[in-house]
């Protein structure tokens, strides 16, 4: 961490113990993500009731570039369970940045719609035909969740692009529902 991490416990005594663990679980961050710039962390006992006994609220904020991380664990009987649950949550919430840092978030090809144009049982091929009038080959090995003996001429299907030696083929041919709602054909 650049800045020393601060450490703030309210209406609760001075604890060595709390504040050594909290030490540790930032260190521990610290550890997974070294771009950690500051980090505060805040138990308290937040009005207390005396039917309810010594409830505890963990509050964490992580500065990190360009962003802030807020984790709030309200209402542990347990302050050692109250800090592993805000670690807990802090971490992922860190996972989740770095992998937004790192564009390594999953994304999806864009799926095309066409028509089932011709089909070559025999062969175990056919063609679809695009809504611009192109007609692109899949085999019977480019389905996802449909059976090659029961496409036929006609059936409106869904699939990815993927370029090959004779030029654009369709991949991941689906039927079913397709996430435009409408036909691409009159």
């Amino acid at each position: 961490m650049k800045i020393p991490l601060q450490i703030t416990l309210r209406d609760i005594p001075h604890s060595a113990a709390v504040e050594t663990a909290i030490r540790e679980k930032a260190a521990k961050l610290d550890h997974f993500y070294t771009h950690i710039m500051s980090c505060r962390v805040m138990v308290e006992i937040p009005g207390k009731h005396p039917h309810q006994g010594k409830q505890f609220n963990v509050r964490i904020d992580i500065t990190v570039p360009g962003n802030e991380i807020v984790v709030n664990r309200d209402h542990h009987e347990d302050v050692y369970v109250a800090l592993r649950d805000a670690f807990d949550a802090a971490k992922r919430q860190l996972e989740d940045y770095s992998h937004k840092q790192r564009r390594d978030t999953k994304t999806h090809e864009p799926a095309f719609h066409g028509r089932v144009a011709r089909m070559f049982p025999e062969q175990g091929y056919g063609f679809i035909e695009t809504p611009d009038g192109q007609e692109l080959y899949f085999s019977r090995e480019n389905l996802a969740n449909v059976d090659f003996d029961s496409l036929q001429a006609g059936v409106e299907v869904q699939f990815l692009e993927e370029p090959a030696a004779e030029g654009l083929q369709a991949k991941r041919v689906s039927v079913g529902k397709h996430s435009t709602g409408q036909s691409a054909y009159p």
